[in-house]
């Protein structure tokens, strides 16, 4: 089993950025790959990015290529999401998750084990 907590997240401008971190217990984050989700309020939880398990392999929603990135650090048993060029409308709850198996998917039912979310607002 493996436990999430999430950081990093805050009140910023429009045009600024942020890094997320989610740090994972256990010896066994390398068996797993990490997914990056978010949701507003009264909006479906959505996938942002995924990292396979080596940090060779990554996946971005159109909504965040070119403005997000994804990486993990294995010795850290964490992942991280910069978060450059924010929008007032990437203000959201985002949230890290755990696929077992390690390679990248973007199949929501893949990902079992999940944070608690941190909250991150855009200002105008």
């Amino acid at each position: 089993q493996v436990q999430l907590v999430e950081s990093g997240g805050g009140l910023v401008q429009a045009g600024g950025s942020l890094r997320l971190s989610c740090a994972a217990s256990g010896r066994t984050f390398i068996s797993y790959a990490m997914g990056w989700f978010r949701q507003a309020p009264g909006e479906e939880r959505k996938l942002l990015a995924t990292i396979n398990w080596s940090g060779g392999s990554t996946y971005y929603a159109d909504s965040v290529k070119g403005r997000f990135t994804i990486a993990r650090d294995n010795a850290k048993n964490t992942v991280y999401l910069q978060l450059d060029s924010l929008k007032p409308e990437d203000t959201a709850v985002y949230y890290c998750a755990a696929a077992f198996g390690g390679v990248v998917t973007t199949a929501l039912y893949e990902y079992k084990y999940w944070g608690q979310g941190t909250q991150v607002t855009v200002s105008s």
